[in-house]
């Protein structure tokens, strides 16, 4: 995931320069695709590992949310 970080910036370093050929728009739109899902399926991983310890030592799994109290705006 390095890489494709160190690439995505190197083309908004490029951007800035210039406008990016349709080639490197492309790329640019997938890396950062790419990256997101990265980056959300790691968050998900720790959300997921959480774990709430009440006062009695008493062990909980964060539960997920409803997809009701998800629609924030």
């Amino acid at each position: 995931m390095e890489l494709n970080l160190d690439r995505i910036n190197e083309l908004a370093r490029i951007s800035k320069e210039r406008e990016l050929s349709d080639i490197e728009k492309t790329e640019q739109q997938e890396l950062r695709k790419k990256y997101i899902e990265a980056y959300r399926a790691s968050l998900r991983s720790h959300l997921d590992n959480i774990v709430l310890v009440d006062k009695d030592g008493t062990k909980t799994k964060l539960a997920p949310k409803s997809k009701k109290e998800n629609n924030h705006v």
